[in-house]
């Protein structure tokens, strides 16, 4: 039997003191529940996401520092751990001193596996550029070393060789991307596995959470693991890591597979563990029992990614209380709901500021969230701020320095709405934050971020945007199981998943009347899904060809029959499908440039998740002639 340590810890990016810190503890625990080998997950010193971070000497210096640090600790113990490997003598393709992403193996104070590779340690082969990842910026692949020393990626792709409890170890070290190779030309496992005897493959990542994504990581290494026949061991990390503009939870779910692709160990998402089982290598680990794991797919997931989101990203920049606008609706009631469970609600402030159109229904439901959840709670009403600003403005007069000659602005009802929006965030939220010792949230959800259906500097200002990755039908999933499974009481008022969403900045947009938000959520949730998370992303041309070939709500994912029910006419649904595209790729870009990071749990969050440049709104030729001829067809 093998003892194995799955060491599933907390990375602190940028904290490498930190982190050594931990492992070194974790590798005492392993020790005296006499484990043979304890296995870190990729970058467990550095961390992962650190941005420009790896063009400091400095701390690339720190890093090995504390390495040399775990691999003295290895006495008696075989330590596997992920951190960055420094070439000083060589160079990257930017110039700057080669790194490497790194996986080492150390026991007895030394480094094992530099008789059959160029270093005493293995390099990551296959560097993701999709999505949150960025790794060729920063390191040199195997591949690139293979191409400089003349070899094929084959001749360098070895196993380490270890003596364990009385016997020789051949391991297959995979780091992350290198167990995700299906669109790769190099496929490292397929590789590995056709060397002289392999005992088991170790893939230490350092993998973000995504919704639905562990149930792929199992699929993908349980076959893995069957079509090679060798046990497979998945470590990943938790905790919280960011490139700025979005910010990522990392959820572990480190698992470890028979040669059959059984799960027979896991750890349990989002907390720290250090799990030990035993491996019978020659069965191929199938006498452990097989276990079935956590689906992390449904809504009680994302609350689970959002909540550990919220309380690590308050913990990492030092804030303990927030203060939240409440309008009654869905949204900055699941907001206050979810950081009063972080914060608890003497630390919560929430703020209703009513104007001349907010209705005395949704000023009573924000009064009963409050009620129900027992936060803090102010009312500041901004009707008397904002007619002073409209004065000041429609009233000052404007002189013209060259000409000569006075004029003074029109403030239209449009701009009226604005006013009031910046007035909630930027005077009346940022001032009570300021006095609350704290920070003011953002309370957007990722349809209006799509489109830009929100006020720059107003409703789109705040620290963190938390549900800005939940389409609108989610934030009310989120809703009600905040009622049925986290509170146990409707702590968000049933009137509340009723009402209109309405922003309530015009009589256009009076509740009480049915009148609310121009999106139609049940249809637009779906289309705006297609422009950003479909990972072959949609445009106006995949919409009208699917719309002409009457299969648009099942190519969406929408309520079957629900296009024709909204839209009369091909006009009707051109005209819509135009505003939003145009706005999605227009003025909504340069809000969500200027947005306040996003919580990502989803197949693609906003910020460095989705890249983006202002171009501007465009068209396709083959969009143009599918328009002409549904408006032809129209008439």
């Amino acid at each position: 039997m093998l003892r194995i340590a799955m060491a599933q810890m907390e990375v602190i990016p940028g904290r490498p003191d930190i982190n050594t810190k931990t492992m070194l503890r974790m590798i005492n625990e392993a020790r005296q529940k006499r484990a043979d080998l304890v296995i870190f997950p990729e970058m467990a010193i550095p961390g992962y996401l650190l941005g420009d971070t790896w063009e400091q000497p400095s701390f690339l210096r720190d890093c090995d520092h504390y390495g040399r640090t775990i691999i003295a600790a290895s006495e008696g113990i075989c330590v596997l751990f992920g951190n960055v490997a420094v070439d000083w003598d060589k160079r990257g393709d930017d110039g700057r001193v080669r790194k490497y992403n790194a996986f080492f193996v150390a026991q007895n104070g030394a480094l094992l596996g530099g008789e059959n590779f160029p270093y005493p340690f293995r390099i990551k082969t296959l560097h993701p550029n999709y999505r949150e990842f960025d790794d060729t910026r920063h390191f040199f692949s195997l591949r690139k070393l293979a191409l400089e020393l003349g070899v094929t990626a084959e001749d360098l792709l070895q196993p380490v060789t270890a003596w364990v409890n009385g016997r020789t170890l051949r391991l297959g070290c995979l780091l992350c991307e290198d167990g995700w190779s299906d669109d790769y030309f190099t496929k490292p496992i397929e590789i590995l596995r056709q060397k002289d005897r392999l005992d088991i493959l170790i893939n230490i990542s350092s993998s973000p959470f995504t919704l639905g994504k562990n149930n792929k990581r199992n699929r993908v290494f349980s076959k893995q693991a069957a079509d090679s026949r060798i046990p497979l061991i998945y470590v990943n990390n938790v905790g919280l890591q960011n490139n700025g503009k979005t910010v990522y939870t990392f959820d572990g779910f480190s698992t470890a597979y028979n040669c059959r692709g059984e799960i027979i160990a896991y750890c349990p998402p989002f907390q720290e563990a250090l799990h030990c089982f035993d491996l019978d290598l020659e069965n191929g680990g199938l006498r452990q029992p097989s276990l079935a794991v956590p689906d992390d797919s449904g809504i009680d997931s994302i609350y689970q990614a959002l909540r550990y989101g919220v309380e690590k990203f308050l913990a990492a920049i030092g804030m303990k209380r927030v203060v939240i606008g409440v309008s009654g609706g869905i949204d900055s009631a699941v907001t206050a709901a979810l950081y009063t469970q972080v914060l608890g609600p003497d630390r919560v402030l929430l703020v209703n500021m009513p104007s001349r159109y907010n209705s005395p229904t949704t000023k009573g439901l924000a009064a009963d969230l409050a009620r129900n959840l027992g936060c803090l709670y102010t009312v500041v009403p901004i009707q008397q701020s904002v007619d002073h600003t409209v004065e000041q403005i429609s009233r000052t007069p404007i002189v013209n320095m060259s000409a000569g000659g006075e004029q003074t602005l029109e403030v239209t009802p449009f701009m009226t709405e604005n006013i009031q929006a910046r007035d909630r965030s930027a005077r009346v939220l940022a001032g009570l934050a300021a006095a609350f010792g704290g920070g003011f949230t953002c309370n957007a959800n990722k349809s209006e971020l799509t489109v830009g259906y929100s006020t720059l500097y107003g409703d789109q200002a705040g620290f963190l945007a938390a549900l800005a990755d939940l389409w609108k039908h989610q934030v009310y999933a989120l809703g009600q199981y905040l009622n049925d499974e986290v509170y146990h009481q409707d702590i968000i008022p049933r009137k509340t998943f009723e009402l209109v969403p309405s922003a309530e900045l015009s009589a256009e947009q009076a509740v009480d009347e049915g009148k609310g938000d121009p999106l139609i959520y049940p249809y637009h949730d779906y289309l705006f899904r297609a422009f950003i998370e479909h990972w072959h992303r949609a445009a106006p041309e995949d919409i009208l060809e699917w719309y002409q070939a009457g299969v648009l709500e099942e190519r969406l994912g929408c309520q079957p029959g629900l296009v024709d029910r909204l839209f009369a006419t091909p006009q009707a649904f051109i005209a819509d499908l135009e505003r939003w595209w145009t706005l999605f790729t227009g003025m909504a870009v340069a809000k969500r440039i200027q947005a306040p990071p996003v919580l990502a749990v989803s197949r693609r969050a906003y910020g460095f998740d989705y890249r983006e440049a202002q171009n501007g709104p465009y068209f396709t030729a083959r969009y143009r002639q599918l328009r002409a001829e549904l408006l032809k067809e129209g008439c």
